[in-house]
């Protein structure tokens, strides 16, 4: 039975540059106005989606709140696989490219006024080699700059900038593909490879512009070479990328190989390096609260 004046709220305490002390203290005070009481487990790297779903079993929440990046979004979208209760997203990480995929709000008190709200959206989840993606994965340069940014002191979006000019000059670009979809076999070459669910990366660049978080498919997009000109393009609305910078397969499954092992992320996270990629959509869903003026691209 669902536990009606209890919230639990997962947070990670070290995502992002955020004071997640002065965070809880905020947000217990907001539940505390509403008269709800917080529940909170704080991710170790050890175990946190059983300890998620052990707090979960024990107290069974009117909602799972999450307070951290893209990774820690994915954690818990992954322990509520099998029960059926609303993900309300904090975005505290440092780029949350889920949470601008979903026009969340900026400041905590709008950010919790959604996440408690009754106004909630049905996202698609895929599998990338038996792993959850709910955002973007990719193969190539960003990845890489993922991998140099997890081992940097600088966090945040600085720390990505910063990371940016070493990562490519550094990369063996350009990457040979090969992607098995729909029945055809296409050989590419390009910089980057991304598995795309949502439409815009963390940084709020629309790489996507034809993608859908709910229609049940996925892009496969091919970014064939690097152009500022085209990159500038993916930071306005309503953009139309030129087919010279970048191809979109759109798919419901998808076998991606290389010929060497290149760096891969997914969500934000670093995975390690890959030379195949089994891509599809999942079976499980996720209940996401968004504001109510949230219009699904």
């Amino acid at each position: 039975m669902v536990a009606e004046n209890q919230i639990l709220l997962v947070v990670n305490p070290i995502s992002g540059s955020f004071d997640k002390a002065k965070l809880l203290h905020d947000v217990k005070e907001f539940l505390w106005e509403k008269e709800l009481e917080l529940l909170v487990y704080e991710t170790t790297g050890e175990n946190d989606e059983s300890g998620i779903s052990n707090m979960i079993e024990t107290y069974y929440p009117e909602r799972v709140l999450v307070a951290g990046g893209d990774g820690t979004i994915q954690l818990v979208a992954s322990a509520l696989k099998n029960y059926d209760l609303t993900l309300g997203i904090l975005p505290a990480g440092s780029a949350n490219g889920f949470a601008i995929n979903l026009d969340l709000p900026s400041n905590l008190p709008e950010q919790m006024e959604v996440a408690l709200g009754p106004n909630t959206f049905i996202v698609d989840t895929l599998e990338l080699n038996q792993e959850m993606c709910l955002h973007i994965a990719d193969l190539g340069v960003n990845a890489e700059l993922i991998r140099h940014y997890e081992h940097s002191n600088v966090r945040g979006k600085w720390g990505y900038f910063i990371q940016s000019f070493p990562t490519l000059f550094k990369s063996n670009y350009p990457y040979k593909f090969e992607i098995e979809a729909n029945g055809h076999r296409y050989l590419k070459k390009g910089v980057l490879l991304a598995i795309a669910n949502a439409n815009k990366f963390g940084t709020g660049a629309n790489i996507n512009p034809n993608g859908k978080l709910n229609d049940g498919k996925f892009e496969v997009l091919i970014f064939k070479k690097i152009s500022v000109f085209q990159i500038i393009k993916t930071l306005f609305k309503n953009v139309k990328l030129d087919s010279t910078f970048v191809e979109a397969i759109s798919t419901e499954e998808a076998k991606i190989s290389c010929i060497e092992p290149i760096a891969f992320q997914i969500d934000g996270e670093f995975i390690g390096k890959r030379r195949q990629v089994i891509a599809k959509v999942a079976k499980q869903k996720l209940k996401v609260a968004v504001p109510i003026s949230f219009v699904p691209a």
